[in-house]
Formats: structure tokens, C-alpha cells, sequence
């Protein structure tokens, strides 16, 4: 075992010694900026060495202690935010390093934001310091057992009650159950609830928001009327530390100020007040979804370092002209799967931030009254979602497979990645309920745009000016996939062609029609973004600008590859895609030298990656065996078990062949 874990450690320091870019610039300009990083670090630093925080025992353990180790980690990151004054912001940071699903994550991103955005002066004056300094715990309760996606028919009741001045919160069946309520199961003391709005006279106006009391703050007990418990654990054994939870309303009361009133109000005279836009209560939900970009970067950017990193120890098969076994990070087949992930990491945190500053200008706007910019700013969240969702649990599975066998162990820490982030393509939206929201955007879009000619195209639909241009020469030339701004253009126009052709085959479109649109048009965005990415990489030393380009470069590529056939059909290419794969590899091939660096570049600690093939100094194989040895079932005495099952099972095998062999 020693000369291999020798050389794996050499390994390394080799890749490393032969990466070309200065680690700190790229990992800056990550961060945006040295003073964001040096922030990241302090916290991380107070976080890693908090023995609270430890990571060493819960591959070992169940739910009901995961979920109680996960109380006594929100405890101390409650304890550490009030020691060090930290900021929401800084919070947050603290909440992201850790990367533990706590029960407290629904009340951090869904709860505190619906307050913020949707709770009336009042409401936010009587509760806001109790939501903000956690003196209740808060979760956000839409999906029913029934219905998810589709909310307009969510079939909870909150029927207004006039001569009490009060709202009943019914669950009428047991379809309207609320199911999958994070937070809900054990914890929340307070549920935001998603209900049909009854006024007298049974006049349904659709679902609005209300803030309940779900638990005693004396006890934690439940409150009359509700039925609450824990949904159970989860596929692949993932988040296990989330009490997802179901609630059931029996003709519960609520006054009437715990309606979220910011925008549509109920009168003590059972009035209605309209709001200005039907789709204000999509705050909270567009909160999340623009929060998920950055995310899954992250979260991709992880696995990828794992990937590489263990692929560039790791040996197997043919011999290099040493006479060693080639590093597996040098076949084709390997760089060809993985490079492509790091791009896709490296794109999505910057765009994530991105759409984080432009959801902060429209959460402004809407502050202001001005929801002119809601239909085009939800649909581009609804397509970012999809496409970064969907690109993060293929990309985490195949940097699973890419460790080989050991890839299925808990230790080397993707699979506990893959099982806790693989029910994001479907909650906050399923995917492909999600595709027909983006679709009808579009075909909205471009109606609106025969109508009026001159009205300027939004940033989700400025794809669709092209179909006033000239149909564009087909592809044949290899020379074009080395132009970045050729491959962005490329893609645009098989978005606005794709709509054309979507829009003209509507009235008999075929199974995937919205899927296939939906990427397109997200596609094209996405590209048009990467357009300004290049721009803004003049902040950075030519070397590292050079090879940064190339990664922006590969994506472009791969988003192209991932759109041949449709490519094709359109008549936008005319020659075969090999040129198109020999300009992906030959980026990959380009890129490999300074794979390691990039990923260095994330600055992830070995705690924060709690992997053993992805640690930092190569010893991979002795990391591999020291957790083994932490494992508790080597340490259990099974006699017992052996004399009551196994024993006596051998012990009849031996007989039987005994038997058998005396009359051979």
C-alpha cells in the first residue's frame, strides 16, 4: 500500500507544479474579489474548527439522530451569528459552507423572503423581529398531497368569516393534506400556508398566503385542529436531517391580519381588494428559483473537484512510457466527461450572480409598484431552473460514475451530494410543468412582437429579432466552432427558429414539443450571457483570461452538441458533427494541464468536501481505509447473530454436502 499511496501524493504535486494559471487570481475573480473571499474564509475558518460541526460520524448514523444532530448544528449557527454579529448575507455564507440540509433552511429561503415581500406593515411590525432573530420557526406550506405544480388548484380553504373577523383554514380531503412541507415534520412553530381565499358566498378568489400558528411556543406541542407529523425518509436516503412534514387543518381559525396583505387585502366588511398583478404572490417562489442558479454551480463545482482530483491519482490500464499504469484522467473517454462539468460549474456561479443582481433590481421595481417585467423575468427563472437543475443531477452522476467502483461508496461524498440535491427538478416546479410556462412565454413573446413591431425585446426573448434578419447560411466550416460569438449566434437563431416552427405546429404539436422549446430558448440566453462573461473577463491577467475564455468556450460547444439533432432539422448545419466533437476535444485537451488548478480555484477545505477521494494532497487510498476504520460495524461483536442465523444455516449447508458426497 505504501508505494501506491506514495505515488499518488506525487501525482499530485505534479499536476499542480504543471498548472500554468495563478490559482488566487481565478479564485478571486470566483468570489468576486479578494475582500469576498477573505470573508468566505474567516467564516469558514471559525466553522471548521468548531467541534459542533464535526462531519466524522454521519455516514454512520440514521434519520432520527441525523435530525438531531442537525438541531444541535442550527442551535450553534444561531449561537456563532449573535457572537459575531454576523450579517444575513454573512449568515447565509455560514449556511453555504456547511452544506447541511437543517430543518432551519425553509424558514432562511422561503419563509423570512415571503415576509419581507408580502407581509403588510402591520403584519411585519408584530412578527418581523421574531421571524428575523429566530424566535419562531417558520416553513412555507404549498404542495399538497394532491397538487404541486399546479397551484390554482391547490384545495385548501381559507374562508373569511365576517361576524368574527377571522379566515377558517380547512383541509376539505385528503388530497389537500400539505405534503413534503420542509421543516414542517418536528420543527416549524409557524407555517406560511397556500389556501383558497372563500369570501361569503363561497366566491373563490384563487390562492393566497396566510400565517399560522402551528405549535405552542410554551410546550412545541400541537395546536388544536391541526394533525402534523413527518413524511418519512426520502429516495437514495437523501436530506435525511429534513423533517419534510404533512399537515392536516380542521376548521382552524385565524384573525384576519394573518392574511399576507401587501398586495391584496380582505376588508372587515368582507371586501376584496385587488392586486395590481395576479402573480404577486410568486415572490417567494421567485426568490428560490433565483437563489438555485448559484447553487447548483456550487454544488456541481464540488463534484467536479472530487472528479478530478481522484482522476488525476488515479491509475488503471495501459502503461504510460514509464511503465506505469496511465493516470485515468488522461483517457479521452475521461476528460472528454469531465471538463465539460467544470465549465458548466464555472458558468452557472457566475450567472447565478447575475440573476441574483437582476432579481434585485425587479424585487426593487415591484417594491415600487412597477410589475411591468414580471412575465418575462418569471419566465427566465422558470427556464434557468430547469436547465440548472437538470444539467447539475446528470452532471453529479457522472462524475460518480467517473470514479469507478468506488464511486458507489458513501466515503467519496458525491452520492450523498446526488441524493440530497436530486428532488430540485421538481420541487419549486416540477421540470416539465415548468417547460410549458416557458413555452407559452415565448409564443407570447413573439406574438406581441407581429403585433408591434418597434416594441423592444426583453433580455429572456432578444433571440426573437433575428427572425427579421436573413435566414442565416447553414454551417459547414469547421473554422466556426473556434468562434465563441459564432456559437452564441448559432444558438439564437435555433431558438427563434425553433419558436417560429413551434408556434406554426401548435394546433398538432408533438410529445416533447415545450421541452425541447423551453431548452432552446434558455439556451439562448444563457449564450448571450456567456457573451458578457468574456467581456468581463478583462479584470483578469492575459493567461488567466486565456484559459478562463476556454471554459466559457467549451460550454458554448457542449450546449451546441447538446443541440445537434435539432440543429440539423432546422437546416443551420449542413456538414456532420465530427467537427464539431474534434473542436470540443482539442478545447478539453487544451484545458487538462490546468484541470487541477481550476478546481483548486473553488477553495474548497477537505472538511468542506468530506470526501476521501477528493482530498487535497492525493492520499486518497489512506483516507479511503482511516474512515473505514471509523466504522462502527467493524466494531460491533456479531456472535450472537452469528449463533441464532448464520451458524446454524452452515452448519445444515456442511451436512447436506456431507450426505451428497457419501453417496458419490
Amino acid at each position: 500500500m505504501a508505494p501506491s499511496a506514495t505515488q499518488t501524493e506525487r501525482d499530485m504535486k505534479a499536476a499542480r507544479s504543471n498548472v500554468s494559471i495563478c490559482v488566487e487570481f481565478v479564485r478571486d475573480y470566483i468570489f468576486a474579489g479578494r475582500g469576498k473571499w477573505e470573508a468566505h474564509q474567516k467564516i469558514q475558518d471559525i466553522l471548521q474548527s468548531d467541534s459542533v460541526f464535526d462531519k466524522s460520524q454521519r455516514d454512520f448514523i440514521g434519520r432520527i439522530e441525523s435530525y438531531e444532530r442537525a438541531l444541535i448544528i442550527t442551535r450553534r449557527l444561531v449561537e456563532l451569528q449573535r457572537i459575531h454579529a454576523w450579517t444575513k448575507e454573512e449568515m447565509q455564507q455560514a449556511a453555504f459552507i456547511l452544506s447541511e440540509e437543517l430543518p432551519i433552511r425553509l424558514h432562511d429561503i422561503a419563509f423570512e423572503p415571503v415576509f419581507i415581500s408580502q407581509a403588510s406593515p402591520a403584519m411585519m411590525h408584530k412578527y418581523w423581529d421574531l421571524v428575523s432573530n429566530k424566535g419562531i420557526q417558520g416553513c412555507y406550506l404549498q404542495t399538497e398531497l394532491g397538487h404541486g405544480s399546479n397551484v390554482a388548484c391547490l384545495e385548501t380553504t381559507a374562508t373569511y368569516l365576517p361576524e368574527t373577523q377571522e379566515f377558517e383554514i380547512h383541509s376539505p380531503t385528503l388530497t389537500s393534506t400539505k405534503w413534503w412541507i420542509g421543516g414542517l415534520g418536528k420543527t416549524a412553530t409557524h407555517g406560511i400556508v397556500q389556501a383558497k381565499l372563500i369570501l361569503p358566498g363561497g366566491n373563490d378568489l384563487g390562492p393566497h398566503l396566510f400565517l399560522v400558528q402551528l405549535r405552542s411556543l410554551e410546550d412545541h406541542s400541537v395546536l388544536p385542529g391541526i394533525s402534523i407529523g413527518d413524511i418519512g425518509p426520502k429516495a437514495c436516503g437523501g436530506i435525511a436531517a429534513m423533517d419534510n412534514g404533512y399537515a392536516r387543518f380542521d376548521h382552524v381559525r385565524i384573525p384576519r391580519t394573518n392574511m399576507f396583505s401587501k398586495f391584496a387585502e380582505v376588508t372587515k366588511d368582507a371586501r376584496y381588494i385587488q392586486p395590481q398583478n395576479p402573480k404577486h404572490s410568486f415572490g417567494g417562489m421567485m426568490y428560490i428559483r433565483a437563489s438555485m442558479v448559484t447553487g447548483a454551480g456550487w454544488t456541481i463545482a464540488k463534484a467536479i473537484t472530487i472528479a478530478i482530483r481522484y482522476a488525476t491519482v488515479r491509475r488503471q490500464g495501459n502503461p504510460d512510457p514509464r511503465g506505469m499504469e496511465c493516470q485515468v484522467i488522461q483517457y479521452p473517454s475521461t476528460y472528454y466527461r469531465l471538463l465539460p462539468i467544470l465549465s458548466r460549474a464555472y458558468v452557472f456561479i457566475l450567472l447565478g450572480r447575475q440573476t441574483t443582481t437582476l432579481f434585485t433590481t425587479f424585487r426593487g421595481q415591484c417594491d415600487c409598484g412597477d410589475f411591468s417585467g414580471i412575465a418575462e423575468v418569471h419566465a427566465l427563472l422558470c427556464g434557468l431552473k430547469i436547465l440548472v437543475t437538470t444539467t447539475a443531477v446528470k452532471d453529479l452522476e457522472t462524475a460518480r460514475r467517473a470514479l469507478g467502483g468506488h464511486g458507489y461508496s458513501a466515503f467519496t461524498g458525491i452520492g450523498r451530494l446526488y441524493a440530497d440535491y436530486l428532488p430540485a427538478a421538481t420541487y419549486e416546479g416540477d421540470n416539465y410543468v415548468l417547460d410549458g410556462q416557458v413555452a407559452r412565454a415565448a409564443v407570447k413573446s413573439y406574438r406581441s412582437s407581429l403585433l408591434v413591431p418597434a416594441q423592444p425585446f426583453g433580455i429572456y426573448s432578444s433571440y426573437i429579432r433575428l427572425l427579421n434578419d436573413k435566414y442565416p447560411t447553414p454551417i459547414s466550416d469547421a473554422r466556426t466552432w473556434q468562434s465563441p460569438l459564432a456559437v452564441i449566434h448559432l444558438l439564437e437563431w435555433r431558438a427563434a427558429l425553433m419558436l417560429k416552427s413551434h408556434v406554426q405546429t401548435m394546433d398538432e404539436p408533438d410529445a416533447n414539443a415545450n421541452q425541447r422549446l423551453s431548452k432552446a430558448v434558455t439556451d439562448a440566453y444563457v449564450a448571450v450571457q456567456i457573451g458578457e462573461m468574456f467581456e468581463g473577463l478583462g479584470i483578469l491577467p492575459e493567461r488567466e483570461r486565456d484559459v478562463i475564455g476556454k471554459l466559457y468556450h467549451l460550454f458554448l460547444l457542449t450546449a451546441a452538441e447538446d443541440g445537434l439533432a435539432d440543429l440539423f432539422s432546422l437546416g443551420l448545419l449542413r456538414s456532420n458533427d465530427r467537427d464539431l466533437r474534434l473542436a470540443i476535444k482539442s478545447l478539453c485537451s487544451e484545458l487538462l494541464p490546468n484541470a487541477i488548478g481550476l478546481v483548486d480555484a473553488f477553495c474548497f477545505s477537505d472538511w468542506v468536501l468530506d470526501s476521501a477521494l477528493g482530498v487535497s494532497d492525493g492520499r486518497v487510498y489512506e483516507e479511503l481505509w482511516r474512515r473505514v476504520q471509523l466504522n462502527p460495524f467493524n466494531h460491533v461483536d456479531s456472535t450472537s447473530i452469528y449463533r441464532e442465523s448464520l451458524a446454524p444455516m452452515l452448519r445444515e449447508g456442511r451436512s447436506i454436502a456431507k450426505r451428497v458426497n457419501s453417496r458419490l
